[in-house]
């Protein structure tokens, strides 16, 4: 494909800004044990309440200023106001960009201001150095003292407004490919449809009745254990997860993939970077109380702060990991039959594919990860259509994202197995990632310490490889048979102890 299509306009509006750009400062943990700790979602565990402790208004202070920065260019984003406006709108995004720039103008000025009083504070020090009246020395003794005294004011003010200026530029997403659909989810377009949907001679049955079946399954002993979207996996499901995992992982492998395990908890700051933001009650992120921990909803979180606050050398592009995890989400307000059994639940296995690299290659690459999900549905039977995700459907991270949805007969609909999402440089100006290019421009005069080329902001990119859930209910509910056994699809077989059905117990 044609590399040369992205430019420094469409490709973000968060570039580097030296003068804003600062060092995370990572919380400590709490050495609570975990049984001890209540998961709850992270919104709820940010709210604060006046009866809760004597202390509330200075933790609330505290809890109100951002514990990281991110490199944005405020420069860029009010030199193309109106381009960064319009992508705002077209997301359907909350961000103030005028509360933004007025911030940035305010800070910006009394940046000056600490400047110019810094100055004078300098100047009357090196008065004092020469021979003068006691007099004199004592005017200029007063006159120091109180641009000391003026200074720390005006730096304290500079800090305060800096914070503000963080929080709210952190809401503006990022820009978006010229050729993503403008609008909702029933605005994104189709790219492929792979195969048709299988005829049946018999009546089809859902994964939940097939699973009651064949002893798959077991919801309600779950919901009395850990409540209601929790699952006990049994007999063979548990053989299909795990052949599911493994083939998953040796397909990506053959592709140049690392495989990982990742953390499942991580600090709060983290999933911030990586752009999931809580959003009051319906926010997907369940956290750790008394803990600046959450439970991952997915690893790309942990893939992503694998090579925080980096620089990596360019020799070392592309990075290609490939994370198994558990996943965690609330699922806020999602209710209604498509809900059911495995389709929607708080904990899950998947396989997640994770790329840093340089910004010309980024988008190549979400067309190889695409492609790597659409060859491994294909080679499983499925039937399936690739979308590309309306604007408004891309949340704050994602440059561009295709979604995979395969047709479940049992729904007697599409539903959503994958996503890939290219997040150009949104996540890596968060979480500090950048890389030292080999050779410095020959046409560039800056050139950093040892006349080395100065340090980029990789791009990342995420990509489902498997879902286990709703790769199951795709399997069953596609491979069924009359008897009410499941064909299982020949790349799984070697990972099944050579089986090839799934059938009642005797």
């Amino acid at each position: 494909m044609n590399m040369g299509c992205l430019n420094a306009t469409t490709l973000s509006c968060l570039k580097l800004a030296t003068t804003f750009a600062f060092p995370s400062q990572p919380s400590s943990f709490h050495n609570l044990p975990f049984i001890r700790r209540a998961v709850k979602p992270l919104s709820a565990a940010l709210q604060t309440s006046p009866a809760t402790s004597p202390s509330t208004t200075k933790d609330h202070d505290q809890a109100s200023r951002p514990q990281w920065k991110a490199a944005i260019d405020f420069k860029w984003i009010k030199d193309n106001k109106e381009a960064v406006a319009a992508n705002i709108r077209n997301r359907n995004s909350d961000a103030d960009l005028e509360l933004v720039l007025q911030l940035y103008d305010n800070f910006f000025n009394l940046q000056k201001e600490v400047e110019r009083v810094r100055g004078e504070r300098n100047a009357v020090a090196n008065k004092m150095k020469g021979k003068m009246e006691q007099s004199e020395r004592q005017r200029l003794i007063e006159e120091g003292k109180n641009l000391k005294e003026g200074l720390i004011a005006l730096e304290e003010d500079l800090l305060k407004l800096n914070d503000k200026l963080q929080q709210e530029a952190q809401r503006i997403p990022n820009m978006t490919h010229p050729d993503v659909p403008i609008g909702g989810e029933d605005s994104s377009t189709t790219r492929k449809l792979v195969g048709s949907a299988p005829e049946f001679s018999f009546p089809v049955k859902d994964h939940l009745e097939l699973g009651k079946e064949l002893d798959l399954f077991d919801f309600d002993t779950a919901a009395e254990v850990s409540g209601s979207k929790f699952y006990y996996l049994k007999n063979d499901a548990v053989l299909l997860e795990m052949a599911l995992v493994n083939w998953t992982l040796s397909e990506v492998m053959k592709r140049g993939f690392t495989p990982l395990t990742t953390p499942e908890l991580v600090r709060s700051s983290v999933v911030e970077k990586c752009g999931f933001q809580p959003r009051g009650n319906n926010t997907q992120v369940y956290s750790i109380e008394d803990s600046d921990q959450c439970l991952i909803g997915t690893a790309e979180i942990p893939v992503g702060g694998l090579h925080m606050d980096s620089i990596l050398a360019e020799t070392l592009l592309p990075l290609k990991y490939a994370a198994f995890s558990h996943c965690f989400r609330t699922e806020a307000g999602a209710a209604g039959s498509a809900t059911r059994g495995l389709y929607r639940v708080h904990q899950f296995s998947k396989v997640e594919m994770f790329i840093f690299c340089r910004p010309e290659e980024s988008e190549y690459y979400h067309e190889e990860l695409i492609k790597i999900e659409e060859d491994m549905f294909s080679s499983l039977g499925l039937h399936f259509k690739t979308l590309d995700m309306a604007s408004e459907d891309l949340g704050a991270p994602a440059y561009r994202k295709f979604d995979v949805e395969a047709w479940m007969p049992g729904l007697e609909r599409f539903g959503e197995i994958s996503s890939a999402s290219n997040c150009t440089d949104y996540q890596s100006r968060r979480l500090g990632i950048r890389f030292r290019p080999s050779e410095a421009p020959v046409a560039s005069p800056k050139k950093s310490k040892g006349n080395l080329a100065p340090p980029q902001f990789v791009h990342t990119l995420n990509a489902t490889a498997c879902a286990v859930p709703r790769m199951i209910i795709c399997l069953l509910e596609n491979h069924q048979q009359e008897d009410g056994s499941i064909l299982i699809p020949e790349p799984l077989r070697p990972f099944m102890g050579g089986r090839s059905v799934i059938s009642r117990k005797s």
